[in-house]
């Protein structure tokens, strides 16, 4: 009996593990402005931000991303200001705000201006009006961790050409949308991505000034690096050798842009969590590695865990040569299933079988022809796995068998398409 209730608080930890990893990820980054006032528990201040956050969670009219929402009266009144990213789908910005404005008040506990960024929203609010009023402070800085191997200059011209291109196509946007994605063939045949967005309440002179002070910051966030961004409140940009962004929002348009190769490149991108920003000591420019340890892993990672907690007393294995890695690894390509099979299954990923959004990507409901219902994780097309570590994870997956654990039936691997079934 002893041995049965450890093992279930065992299993009880390893689930509020897994749920608090997947429902409350971290912030990018964020400040609590200590000197812009802070308020008490009981005040009318964290009255009318409760009820402002609640406007912004419940509100499912909004269908474009930007939220400018305010809620009491002077001294007390709260402006709020959340922007999904121009490529977020309208489920995954809800979902993005919604972690915000839960997670941002328990972070900035009494203060009464704070900002947040996730890399698909930003959420602020204040005790001042920030509608319509371009700021660039505070602000932080993000990298890839590989620099540019050869013909540097030549990088360097294409991607402020290409910024500058967007710049321009994102400040003329209207009052709903000022973003702008696309690419341009850099140096080695490489495809070079890069977005901007500024806050929609801007006006295009100011979005514009916004994003050139941005691209000012580049020599020293990120001049000879692979990808980088600089992120301020009210305007923001990105650039990396590979896609990072929804390739539907790409809105190229200079003939001198050269189409994207039919896959991603294989380049391997930098991770993207990073450390939030020190408590009690805030910095206009914050530079953070970015470090992903992708959900699937980590989940891999506590069921290995408790396999071997439950054969503890068994021998140990002799480890397996490397020529028997090779033949396993080879053995389980036979669970591999082509990707229009499970198009097909899933009726096109449909919302209709969408059945929940994670971190890393969705989870779809479908029927194989045979009538089988199957479950299926699509990996975001931005994973940063290769195709050998992903044939090792699915190795690792399929050879676990358990009563309480999902069966792996097959997987997917075709072009950026990463697919557990």
């Amino acid at each position: 009996m002893a041995m049965v209730s450890s093992r279930l608080v065992f299993l009880v930890s390893i689930c509020i593990l897994i749920s608090q990893a997947i429902a409350q990820p971290e912030f990018l980054n964020r400040f609590c402005l200590n000197d812009k006032g802070n308020y008490a528990s009981n005040s009318t201040y964290k009255t009318n931000l409760n009820q402002v956050l609640s406007s912004l969670s419940s509100n499912t009219e909004i269908d474009y991303g930007f939220y400018n929402f305010s809620y009491g009266k002077s001294p007390d009144k709260v402006y709020l200001l959340g922007l999904c990213r121009g490529d977020a789908k309208p489920d995954i910005c809800r979902s993005c705000l919604n972690n915000a404005t839960s997670l941002l008040p328990q972070l900035c506990p009494n203060q009464k201006e704070a900002i947040g960024w996730y890399d698909y929203c930003m959420l602020r609010y204040s005790l001042r009006n920030i509608f319509g009023t371009m700021e660039d402070t505070p602000n932080f800085y993000l990298w890839n961790p590989f620099n540019v191997s050869a013909n540097l200059d030549q990088f360097k011209q294409v991607r402020t050409t290409l910024l500058d291109s967007k710049r321009v196509q994102a400040a003329a946007g209207g009052s709903l949308h000022k973003f702008a994605a696309g690419y341009a063939t850099a140096p080695n045949n490489q495809t070079l991505y890069s977005l901007v967005q500024c806050t929609p309440d801007l006006s295009d002179q100011d979005c514009s000034d916004c994003l050139t002070g941005a691209f000012g910051h580049i020599p020293q966030c990120c001049g000879d690096k692979q990808g980088g961004r600089v992120i301020t409140p009210s305007c923001y940009f990105r650039f990396e050798v590979y896609l990072f962004y929804d390739a539907e929002a790409d809105n190229a348009s200079s003939p001198s842009l050269s189409p994207p190769p039919p896959s991603v490149p294989s380049v391997s991108p930098p991770a993207s969590n990073n450390t939030p920003a020190a408590k009690g000591k805030e910095s206009n420019k914050s530079q953070i590695v970015i470090i992903v340890v992708p959900i699937i892993s980590f989940v891999v990672l506590i069921i290995i865990s408790f396999c071997i907690y439950l054969r503890v007393r068994k021998p140990r294995e002799k480890p397996q040569p490397q020529s028997e890695s090779v033949d396993e690894i080879r053995r389980v390509e036979s669970l591999q299933l082509g990707f229009g099979t499970i198009k097909v299954a899933t009726d096109d990923f449909s919302d209709a079988n969408k059945l929940g959004q994670g971190g890393f990507g969705a989870v779809y409901k479908g029927k194989l022809s045979d009538g089988q219902v199957i479950a299926v994780k699509r990996l975001s097309k931005n994973s940063r796995q290769g195709d050998l570590e992903f044939k090792n994870e699915v190795l690792l997956v399929a050879k676990l068998q358990h009563r309480n654990l999902v069966r792996l039936l097959g997987f997917c691997l075709e072009g950026i398409e990463r697919l557990l079934i």
